[in-house]
């Protein structure tokens, strides 16, 4: 039969019903993933700051040895990569230099501390003191 037309379409693709069910398995795919692949993030970023701010610390401890005292808060963190003018300076006490928190804003640091020899914290997520959760304070004295 010459010159009819096959009942079955040559045409390749899919459906919009196809189109569809996809989209809405991917909604609730990125509905049911997406909050705990964030709240692992937030978790990742506290975690980083807090070894920060411990390894922060540690060259803060070999500045004190080698200087006799800590830096003060007009000197800051700053003084554990340049020399602030102290005798006995075996600095710089940081390899890669002074790092920012995991927020891109600087650690806050004063000597003498309230909560010890020097308090060093980041206000978390918000930049603001205080805070619950990914926005609260992360110290060296909790």
């Amino acid at each position: 039969m010459i010159g009819r037309k096959s009942l079955v379409s040559d045409k390749k693709g899919f459906t919009l019903i196809e189109l569809l069910v996809v989209l809405v398995i991917l909604g609730l795919l990125a509905a049911l993933i997406g909050p705990n692949i964030f709240k692992n993030l937030f978790k990742g970023q506290r975690g980083a700051a807090k070894a920060q701010i411990e390894l922060l610390g540690q060259a803060l401890d070999q500045f004190r040895l080698d200087v006799g005292r800590y830096p003060t808060t007009q000197e800051g963190l700053n003084a554990l990569v340049t020399n602030p003018g102290a005798d006995n300076w075996q600095g710089p006490y940081l390899r890669k230099g002074l790092p920012n928190d995991p927020w891109g804003r600087p650690y806050q640091y004063q000597c003498p501390g309230n909560h010890g020899d020097y308090d060093l914290l980041s206000f978390g997520k918000d930049g603001a003191p205080g805070g619950e959760g990914e926005n609260a304070d992360i110290t060296n004295w909790e």
